[in-house]
């Protein structure tokens, strides 16, 4: 039983954290505190925390203790080529896409670089925000070319552009390329996503392939810096000693 002592602290601190009991910025006892608490060793204590910490419960920050992380934040995978309604369908929160723009316009000079066309290019050019909680949190500008994609209308913008993609054009999505960094928030931006007092938001650059390596979509993804966390997963690979 005393080796399953950790399990206990895991389990009641993540039922804590799940059920707001606990806020994002609270902080735990100390690990002394808690080994009082559930008479046990200050190991034993480590090792829940450490569970916890390694689920994305808490950050423990050396010398200050152990802080309750926002699990609101919601995981979009760096690698991963996953649309907003699948993403969607997993929050298990009221979500809805407002759509602001569809139109078929001539790429211009900015647009036509980022996807290695003529300016005169026909590409459809897309503005969705995505609402979740009531809170307009992202705002995805969209570039797909015309020559690709022949068609587009609100109705498909608003439920899934890649469903529509792959079961009705029978287009094979590859691979992409993404950039992330964090800008100023943009007369756009402001428009239309809820930001509040932000000046910032992380903006996620992608370039779309087909398995053809046609490079047939360029989006610009912005988020609200609050409500985001990105995730991969890494694999150290050991290079062969020459």
């Amino acid at each position: 039983m005393t080796n399953n002592i950790f399990l206990t602290l895991y389990k009641d601190y993540k039922e804590q954290i799940d059920t707001g009991t606990l806020k994002p910025g609270s902080k735990l006892p100390s690990e002394n505190e808690l080994a009082d608490t559930y008479q046990t060793t200050r190991e034993t204590v480590r090792k829940g925390l450490n569970l916890l910490a390694q689920n994305g419960y808490i950050n423990k920050v050396r010398g200050k203790g152990s802080f309750v992380l926002d699990k609101g934040r919601m995981k979009f995978p760096i690698s991963g080529l996953v649309s907003y309604k699948e993403l969607a369908a997993q929050l298990g929160k009221h979500n809805r896409t407002l759509v602001y723009v569809t139109e078929c316009i001539s790429a211009g000079s900015d647009i036509a670089k980022e996807l290695q066309i003529t300016p005169d290019h026909l590409v459809w050019k897309i503005v969705r925000a995505r609402e979740i909680e009531g809170e307009r949190i992202i705002l995805d500008i969209d570039y797909l070319l015309a020559d690709v994609v022949v068609d587009m209308t609100l109705a498909i913008a608003a439920d899934s552009i890649y469903q529509y993609l792959e079961e009705h054009l029978h287009l094979n999505i590859s691979y992409a390329e993404k950039v992330i960094c964090v800008e100023r928030t943009t007369e756009i931006d402001r428009q239309y996503m809820d930001l509040g007092e932000d000046t910032h938001v992380v903006v996620v650059r992608g370039y779309v392939h087909l398995d053809d390596t046609t490079l047939f979509q360029y989006t610009e993804s912005r988020h609200r810096l609050d409500k985001f966390q990105f995730v991969d997963f890494a694999r150290r690979i050991t290079m062969p000693e020459t």
